[in-house]
């Protein structure tokens, strides 16, 4: 197969397409990819190192609000279409697959206008705009959640899951808790606001720590890497007892999740799909800052099947975080249930089905 894949701004739209691209490079080993992503994006940092042969358009997103910047946005837009057409035209390929992001709009409505089988992938619950302005052009939408169907044209819509999950259900992981210095042998929770951190998540686990001290379970507390030093400082006078550990950052989550007894953290659409393939109970805190309030929806999506418990930002402090930890951790009868509620909603083989769509447009 020869594909273009194009994907960026955030890892919630490039770890996907790296995952498609990974299974595709297993199944078709003589298959040709090419990546297109955007010159300001994360993509052009993390796909090069990846191996994989990358091209870069200059574009942005639009501003919400009236703006002459939006007039340079349609400018960058439409110079980013006619570079698209160019590398498709050298390119050739057989399919091209968007998955989120300005920069999957100018390249895959290139694709569908030049008549080349084209798929996008919706991660979240809320559809994005690029992806809602593509849905008119392209052949197949691949959903990684179902609440995204109604907001498609129904005819094209196919549910696939999110690529992610694939690819950490079939991670072998050798992660032992005794190299951060904890017990290998007791539940653990795992707190984690994201790359950055989040403050109010980090907050709240300052506030709660005096009593995390004093659990039978292990809680290991991810501050986010620039906001490590300033907790630290905050926890000074305070006494951390064995069974709590505070770390920057995790480079290897996928290693790290299967040995968590419940996660704590935000609800991103990959976020979700790494604990719904691994089968793992969760307390979600959706970030109240993201578009269309989609972690909210991306949420409610697992609590609605049993799968995890909300705290909503403003209600969350040290004294709710405490009592949704510990009604999950001291009944482990319903945190049983929840994990099996979330494996249920798992799709392992997410990357196989949206590479079967192309295969099937292809034809």
């Amino acid at each position: 197969m020869r594909l273009i894949i194009s994907g960026g701004g955030t890892g919630g739209h490039i770890y996907p397409a790296l995952a498609i691209i990974e299974d595709l490079l297993k199944q078709e080993p003589d298959s040709k990819v090419l990546y297109v992503g955007s010159r300001r994006g994360l993509e052009s940092a993390i796909v090069p190192k990846q191996g994989i042969d990358f091209m870069e358009l200059e574009i942005q997103g639009f501003k919400r609000s009236l703006s002459f910047e939006n007039f340079k946005t349609i400018a960058l837009f439409l110079k980013s279409v006619h570079k698209s057409k160019q590398i498709i035209k050298d390119f050739k390929p057989d399919v091209v697959i968007g998955t989120g992001g300005y920069v999957s709009g100018a390249v895959v409505y290139a694709a569908a206008k030049a008549h080349i089988p084209t798929i996008i992938h919706e991660q979240n619950s809320a559809v994005g705009l690029t992806n809602k302005f593509l849905s008119h052009y392209v052949d197949k939408i691949a959903i990684g959640f179902h609440e995204a169907a109604k907001q498609f044209p129904k005819q094209k819509v196919v549910f696939a899951g999110n690529p992610r999950a694939q690819q950490v259900a079939n991670m072998k992981s050798t992660f032992k808790w005794s190299t951060v210095g904890l017990k290998d042998d007791k539940p653990t929770v795992l707190i984690f606001g994201g790359s950055q951190g989040a403050p109010a998540i980090n907050n709240a686990v300052i506030e709660a720590i005096s009593e995390f001290n004093k659990r039978a379970y292990q809680v290991v507390f991810i501050t986010g890497q620039k906001r490590y030093d300033s907790v630290i400082q905050q926890l000074d006078k305070v006494r951390i007892s064995d069974n709590v550990k505070i770390l920057p950052y995790i480079d290897n989550m996928p290693q790290v999740l299967p040995k968590v007894a419940l996660i704590v953290g935000r609800a991103g659409a990959t976020s979700i799909a790494e604990i719904t393939a691994l089968g793992i109970a969760a307390v979600l805190i959706p970030s109240p800052y993201v578009t269309a309030d989609h972690q909210t929806k991306n949420t409610m999506s697992l609590v609605n099947r049993g799968a995890a418990l909300m705290i909503k930002q403003p209600d969350l402090n040290g004294q709710s975080l405490l009592k949704s930890v510990d009604q999950l951790m001291h009944d482990s009868a319903e945190r049983e249930k929840m994990a099996t509620n979330s494996k249920k909603m798992g799709v392992v083989d997410s990357a196989d089905k949206i590479l079967d769509l192309a295969r099937s447009l292809i034809r």
